[in-house]
């Protein structure tokens, strides 16, 4: 939002894409000038590709409800298989839901139809013989207005099986406090579900950067990962 309303006074569009190096070509974008754009969704689907998000069962999930990204209908750049390992292309993207290409992403549709990809679906913390997913967790927390980044993972514990330890970086003229944390860890029961809540929450400086300024997330990992344990 800073950069579409500091250049050009609000003329120059942002499009947000989703696609895969597997699809070949991007399959979920607004077009500039046409597509009215909400920050954070790809919008719509590129012609001639069908996206559906279906549960668990692969019934279509109702709107604003999270579930599998799946494309439902062949489309011109698709992989048709994996070099040397016909079986492997076929469990990887063919079986988890029959008769469609499972992407491994989640995804939710709006009341509007426009498509929010969350994250990998096998990005997930088993907790107390619950699948949470890590970027679904990490999502709740930045839709809080203290937050600009956050990072979640999973550490061994004696009686979940894995505890949520979530590093978040708050915003520039945020004090971060333990009535931060608490009030953090409900805001996520309230978004998702009270089994959602961390454990713990750390504040972190922020993400480690690349010689261009970009996010490690490699780096950020290794970093938060031996903190967790």
């Amino acid at each position: 939002m800073w950069y579409h309303r500091t250049n050009r006074a609000e003329t120059l569009p942002i499009v947000d894409t989703w696609w895969q190096t597997e699809t070949g070509a991007i399959m979920a974008t607004p077009l500039p000038g046409v597509t009215p754009t909400k920050p954070g969704s790809a919008t719509l689907p590129f012609f001639g590709v069908v996206l559906k998000v279906v549960d668990e069962e692969a019934a279509r999930c109702r709107r604003n409800t999270g579930g599998k990204l799946v494309i439902t209908r062949p489309w011109p750049s698709m992989l048709r298989t994996l070099w040397g390992d016909d079986e492997r292309y076929l469990r990887q993207y063919w079986s988890e839901v029959p008769g469609t290409y499972f992407t491994g992403d989640g995804a939710r549709q709006d009341e509007d139809g426009y498509f929010w990809i969350v994250g990998r679906i096998d990005d997930v913390l088993n907790v107390a013989g619950h699948r949470i997913g890590t970027a679904e967790v990490e999502s709740a927390l930045v839709s809080h207005p203290a937050v600009a980044e956050a990072a979640v993972v999973g550490r061994p514990d004696d009686l979940k099986g894995q505890a949520m330890v979530a590093f978040v970086t708050v915003k520039s003229d945020i004090v971060p406090t333990e009535a931060l944390k608490e009030e953090l860890r409900n805001h996520v029961a309230k978004e998702i579900g009270a089994l959602a809540k961390p454990d713990n929450i750390r504040f972190a400086a922020g993400l480690s950067k690349t010689r261009s300024g970009g996010k490690s997330c490699a780096a950020f990992l290794k970093e938060i990962a031996a903190a967790a344990q």
